[in-house]
């Protein structure tokens, strides 16, 4: 065991939980991960900071105008209020991921909490996707049996139950993390393989669920004349593929990291740039659904724009359109998906 060779490896490991740890590394991993090095430190700080910056620009944004504009008395308003907040929190992290380039110094408290700050934002994402899904598929397979989950207890109901599964999966990461040479890192191997199968587990999970509802409720549209009707489908879908996408390619790495599959010094050196690549992708889709909503939002826009114009072009002299809620959802006027 030799834990200078160990923090020679991908720097910022404590939050990635993919780097190998001081138990199972040897002298001759030395010379495969230091080619790594350099073209982790400057891809990882510069596109970090570059969505700390978007990402609280954006979903700071969209945060107004839910609140100013929207009825957040819908649900799916209330979900992708939940999803900002989720990635604002997510966000808030890269720059002391930034920081930790150069080693840990903020102590073993800081080391788990921000550990379970990270696993909170991951798995709350992944959740309210989910839900949100689920909520699209009754709206439009069953909309009889919907109508009874648009109280305010109910709304409080689905929002608590999230951020609290979100706290109560985030603790085997935190009781596992410690720092060990100056890094945040897993204490035990047991704990990094109980954290990646349980990420692993849960997003294979959550993807399952929302490929059957996709599925029901395409089927349901296809049979149906109505355009108007389920325009918000559009949005969630996008959203949630643009979700797979960055994660998806993590994950599998992520599983491959755990040495399922024994590798050459080429091999795992291929999977080190693999996994800056995946990770890096994840990690930025923090910054990614405020553009999905300009693109895919025609209302998203028009708030947006008659918001700019409030707040830059003439503050003093406009008086804006006053604006009548639509009951139910976060309505887009753009034309349907399918």
């Amino acid at each position: 065991m030799d834990s200078d060779s160990d923090a020679l490896s991908i720097p910022a490991s404590w939050v990635q939980m993919e780097s190998s740890t001081v138990f199972d590394y040897d002298k001759s991993n030395l010379l495969c991960d230091n080619n790594v090095i350099f073209f982790s430190i400057i891809f990882t700080i510069v596109l970090y900071s570059l969505v700390f910056l978007l990402s609280l620009v954006g979903n700071s944004l969209v945060l107004w105008v839910l609140v100013k504009y929207e009825n957040l008395e819908s649900l799916t308003n209330v979900f992708i209020l939940n999803l900002c907040l989720s990635d604002l929190m997510f966000s808030c992290l890269l720059p002391v991921l930034i920081s930790a380039q150069w080693g840990w110094f903020l102590g073993d408290f800081f080391c788990k909490f921000i550990n379970m700050i990270f696993c909170i934002s991951l798995y709350s994402s992944i959740f309210f996707l989910t839900i949100m899904t689920i909520h699209r598929y009754m709206s439009v397979v069953s909309p009889i049996s919907s109508l009874g989950i648009y109280t305010l207890r109910c709304r409080m109901l689905v929002t608590t139950s999230v951020w609290a599964a979100s706290i109560l999966f985030s603790i085997p990461d935190t009781v596992f993390h410690k720092v060990i040479s100056l890094k945040c890192d897993f204490s035990e191997r047991h704990g990094l393989l109980a954290s990646v199968y349980q990420h692993n587990i849960l997003f294979l999970l959550s993807m399952g669920i929302i490929l059957f509802c996709y599925v029901q409720i395409l089927r349901t549209l296809f049979r149906s004349r109505s355009r108007q009707r389920h325009r918000t489908v559009r949005l969630i879908f996008t959203i949630v593929v643009a979700y797979f996408l960055s994660w998806a390619p993590y994950n599998l790495v992520l599983f491959l990291k755990t040495e399922v599959i024994q590798l050459s010094c080429e091999g795992r050196q291929q999977l080190d740039f693999a996994m800056i690549i995946c990770r890096n992708l994840a990690f930025s889709h923090c910054c990614f659904n405020p553009v999905l909503y300009v693109f895919v939002g025609v209302k998203f826009r028009r708030h947006l724009k008659r918001l700019l114009q409030q707040v830059w072009l003439c503050p003093k002299t406009s008086n804006p359109v006053p604006f009548s809620y639509s009951p139910g959802t976060f309505t887009y006027e753009g034309p349907s998906f399918y």
